[in-house]
């Protein structure tokens, strides 16, 4: 999936995509190489004017097509995605800051001319020119720094170190014979770049523009972020086709079981990128408190990912990919070229390790038209039950359907996807937490589904109201992430089965009063078929649970022993047999996530930091990358809810997710180690400290099934790549 998200984006990206399958050639722009780094136009530059590309980000009244920051972040996404060649990035970026920060006459003069054919380029720091106030303007001179597209520009957006701070401006360049700009070798092959010399340039004061260079980097960091994420999915799709194809040693490479990881790790960091991209074009109309935190926690995961990406894509066609002329080292260029025009990357990471001490991302969730009245009503009751003493709250809250909403009634509110939305929304506005059922949210959508109209008279509702807690009874010694090959036995007697065996890492097992039990019934079907689904009663007899202590010196874990544990025939779901199926199954208005993409309930690397005591640029960018990476996991938990909330066929995100959490839990807990020195060899009684945490963390990298489990998952069932 793309950085489009709604019907209108995707719309855009499937017509830029077809123009760019029609348009652009690789072979037609390695013809055009040397005119390319003159700054001469690609054949391809009026086709993408009379598309209208430049300008679909500028109003009307300026020849434009009125679109926000997200759809001019799909376009570059898409034409980057293709190696468009040419100027269109930088001009668009020179369109978008003058548009924002130009004084009208400027404005008015240069945006219909950019918007129609006109070219520009944009400086990314103030660094080489010097400013002198001068004649009621200023006097500039000096070299600048490389500046992508300046050979082939009609305008430049450029900065100079002036006494009071840098100054920005707009030179038209053509229209000046002070303006000399020096053609440079530059790494990307498929547009220009080039060092602009001014000699006693005189800017007007309505040439110079309203704004700082933060600001200027916050929204080049948003399109160059964009056309990373472009270049990385180019990389990311044509290395996974080559593993399909590929053969060594009899199978194709993409069977291996390496290969299939490193595919899903190259998908996994492509859907951040993508993520992080899309929640910063978001952001920019946003505050500019906002706006510069999105913007930078996107360039701190896009601009050095995409390098990364491309690299791991020429290492995977192995030594095909390395040759000129294959197209692997064309994106690796162009990724190359942005990261450094925008970088360095630490940069990026110790601003947003600053800022996150202070900034929380907030996101405004759009649902559309909401069912009329339905806001008010739920924030009624929510707020009398809130008023209730405490005991009967939970009571309370599930007779009005709003524990488990998207459950049926009587049980629920057979809630849709938005009110799902909206009544968390509402728990949060009163400061009251939603209850969960926890693996009540698997054995309750199963007995619903499936059960008999006892088991759900007998168990939904008090669950619901927390008067029966549960425990998954799954895995066993020698069949954890692999269920088909439990062991634990059903045997049938009379009135019901006897079960044996051994079940293990079952959390909360000590204190729950029933578990869902999978056990084999049929030794002699196939590995899925003989399986079936129990309810069991933790209080039987014969069952025996035995705490496990952890290498953290807690009892999260436990073994649980079957000893002829009756099960009666009431307690069997479904048929004998349908065990499997009955465990894949969920109902399918699943409960929507408020936990991803709203809440920012994850632990922060500032204030872990904070605790700590610790502090310094080293310390700042650990922070910042944390706090990126952090960023957009939540943003691809906001896009995973925004494609349930409009009803959209939900993408990729799911899959992602949870390795996503538990790598993000993993990496803090460690950088938290070394910052933290020889003070962490003591384990203090009150908190833990760092080392305790990071005993803590294998539970979120094993349970659910281990992160080399989850990678074959999403290898052989999101990406395609064949079983081992």
């Amino acid at each position: 999936m793309g950085i489009a998200l709604n019907e209108e984006q995707l719309a855009l990206a499937e017509s830029v995509r077809k123009f760019t399958e029609h348009r652009v050639k690789t072979a037609a722009t390695r013809a055009e190489f040397d005119d390319l780094a003159a700054g001469i136009w690609p054949d391809l530059w009026q086709p993408m004017v009379a598309q209208g590309y430049p300008g679909l980000h500028l109003p009307d009244e300026y020849s434009g097509q009125g679109a926000g920051p997200v759809e001019l972040a799909v376009l570059l996404e898409e034409t980057a995605r293709a190696l468009a060649p040419g100027s269109l990035l930088p001009t668009v970026l020179t369109s978008l800051v003058i548009s924002r920060y130009g004084a009208p006459q400027l404005v008015g003069a240069v945006l219909p001319r950019l918007a129609t054919g006109s070219t520009g380029a944009c400086a990314t720091a103030p660094d080489g020119l010097e400013a002198v106030a001068r004649d009621g303007g200023w006097e500039i001179s000096g070299r600048s720094a490389p500046v992508l597209g300046a050979l082939s520009s009609e305008y430049l957006v450029l900065g100079a170190s002036a006494p009071q701070g840098p100054i920005w401006f707009v030179v038209e360049r053509t229209a000046s014979d002070t303006v000399k700009v020096e053609q440079a070798s530059g790494v990307d092959l498929t547009r220009d770049v080039g060092a602009v010399t001014l000699a006693s340039h005189h800017v007007a004061p309505d040439q110079v523009l309203a704004l700082d260079s933060r600001q200027l980097r916050t929204v080049a960091a948003v399109l160059f972020a964009a056309e990373a994420v472009g270049l990385a999915r180019w990389c990311q799709e044509a290395g996974l086709a080559y593993a399909k194809v590929r053969e060594q040693f009899g199978r194709t490479i993409g069977s291996f079981q390496a290969i299939k990881h490193k595919c899903a790790r190259m998908f996994i960091e492509v859907e951040l990128m993508t993520a992080a991209a899309w929640d910063a074009a978001s952001a920019l109309d946003q505050d500019a408190e906002q706006a510069e935190f999105a913007a930078a926690a996107a360039a701190a995961v896009c601009l050095g990912g995409a390098v990364d990406i491309g690299l791991e894509t020429i290492t995977l066609f192995g030594g095909v990919g390395y040759t000129w002329e294959h197209d692997a080292h064309l994106y690796w260029r162009r990724a190359i070229s942005l990261a450094t025009l925008l970088g360095p990357t630490h940069e990026w990471q110790e601003e947003l390790g600053i800022r996150a001490d202070t900034v929380r991302r907030t996101r405004e969730l759009d649902l559309g038209t909401e069912p009329a009245g339905l806001r008010a009503e739920v924030a009624g009751q929510i707020a009398a039950i809130a008023a209730a003493p405490e005991q009967p709250r939970r009571r309370l809250l599930a007779e009005a359907g709003l524990v488990s909403p998207h459950y049926p009634q009587p049980w629920g509110r057979n809630a849709d996807a938005v009110t799902q939305v909206i009544i968390g929304q509402e728990f949060a506005r009163a400061g009251l937490a939603q209850p969960s059922t926890v693996i009540g949210e698997w054995a309750l959508p199963t007995i619903l589904a499936h059960g008999t109209d006892e088991q759900r008279e007998r168990f939904v509702a008090p669950t619901l109201r927390g008067e029966i807690d549960w425990c998954q009874l799954f895995s066993e010694p020698g069949a954890g992430s692999d269920l088909a090959s439990l062991r634990t036995r059903a045997e049938r007697v009379d009135g019901g089965w006897r079960l044996n065996g051994q079940k293990v890492w079952t959390s909360n097992a000590q204190e729950a009063d029933w578990g869902i039990c999978l056990a084999r019934t049929d030794p002699e079907a196939p590995k899925h078929k003989g399986i079936s689904y129990f309810l069991v009663d933790l209080r039987s007899p014969g069952l025996q649970v035995r705490p496990l202590r952890e290498a953290n010196g807690g009892y999260l874990f436990n073994e649980v022993f079957f000893d002829d544990v009756f099960v009666p025939d009431d307690r069997i779901v479904g048929a004998p047999g349908d065990g499997w199926r009955l465990a894949r199954t969920t109902l399918g208005n699943e409960r929507v996530s408020m936990g991803t993409g709203l809440s920012g309930a994850h632990v922060r690397a500032a204030d872990v930091a904070r605790q700590l005591g610790v502090d310094g640029p080293a310390v700042r960018r650990d922070i910042g990358r944390l706090t990126a990476r952090a960023n957009a996991f939540e943003a691809l938990g906001q896009r995973a809810l925004l494609r349930q909330v409009t009803g959209l066929h939900p993408g990729a995100e799911s899959s992602v997710l949870k390795l996503v959490a538990s790598w993000n839990t993993a990496d803090l807990r460690r950088t938290a180690l070394g910052w933290s020195g020889a003070a962490a060899a003591v384990i203090p009684e009150s908190d833990g400290g760092p080392a305790q945490a990071l005993l803590s963390a294998p539970p979120a990298l094993i349970g659910g099934g281990t992160s080399e489990i989850q990678l074959n998952v999403i290898s052989e069932h999101v990406l395609g790549l064949p079983r081992g």
